[in-house]
């Protein structure tokens, strides 16, 4: 590790308590960037910025990117939305033509010079942006939208948690409720007690009606070859698709 001189992140969303306890090992702050297989860099914390931990960055250069709410209206500072990417002057270098053989899905993510990420987030006053997670996997529940992330990062910071996937569940009720799939760190047990001490955690660190009602124990999430965490196979399984 003492090789180490510059760190990058992309992929998955940085947690906090990733990025802390990286710091406290190395000394190095990782600069986490945000990117799509149909993209290069599109958001990135580049070297002359201070890292926020958590935080995608800024957009690139040559990137036209804002976040639109849900009538396509540009977002206020605090406020979640889609990302997007403005391509009325030019595509950046490096963007897609579009999916192979797929006319109508190119056509669905891709229109009137604006692509559809399919990402939400939202943007700091520093002009900062932050992943709430895909807009598949926003929870809507008695009202509320729960972006997965913050939960997730909310349930990092306790010792028992070494991986963690917030994905909604179906409730007659609420619509749909909170369920949090947890690995747990070694010298951990499960038990409905370790259950309800991790709910009241996330009440506290986010917010009541963000807490998961839904806590199970698991010893390995499915993830893709590249080592992303597959939420849409965890809502398959639980009857949300």
């Amino acid at each position: 590790m003492s090789a180490l001189k510059y760190c990058v992140v992309a992929g998955e969303p940085l947690n906090p308590e990733v990025y802390k306890q990286f710091l406290d090992a190395t000394g190095i702050k990782l600069m986490e960037g945000y990117g799509q297989t149909e993209l290069t860099v599109a958001l990135a914390t580049y070297s002359w910025m201070e890292p926020k931990p958590g935080s995608m960055g800024k957009p690139s250069p040559g990137y036209g990117i804002d976040l639109i709410d849900d009538e396509g209206n540009s977002c206020e500072i605090g406020e979640e939305g889609q990302i997007i990417l403005h391509t009325d002057q030019q595509p950046p270098i490096g963007m897609f033509n579009g999916y192979y053989r797929d006319e109508k899905l190119t056509q669905k993510v891709w229109h009137d010079d604006v692509y559809y990420t399919g990402d939400m987030a939202w943007r700091d006053e520093d002009g900062y942006y932050w992943f709430v997670g895909r807009a598949d996997d926003v929870i809507k529940s008695s009202g509320y939208r729960i972006g997965p992330f913050e939960v997730e990062s909310a349930l990092m910071e306790h010792p028992a948690v070494l991986e963690c996937a917030i994905t909604a569940v179906p409730d007659p009720d609420r619509g749909q409720v909170v369920k949090a799939t947890i690995i747990l760190s070694k010298n951990y047990t499960a038990s409905d007690e370790l259950a309800k001490e991790l709910q009241e955690h996330v009440k506290k660190v986010t917010a009541p009606y963000k807490y998961p009602r839904i806590v199970e124990f698991v010893t390995e999430l499915p993830k893709t070859i590249s080592g992303k965490i597959r939420r849409v196979q965890i809502r398959e399984e639980d009857g949300n698709e």
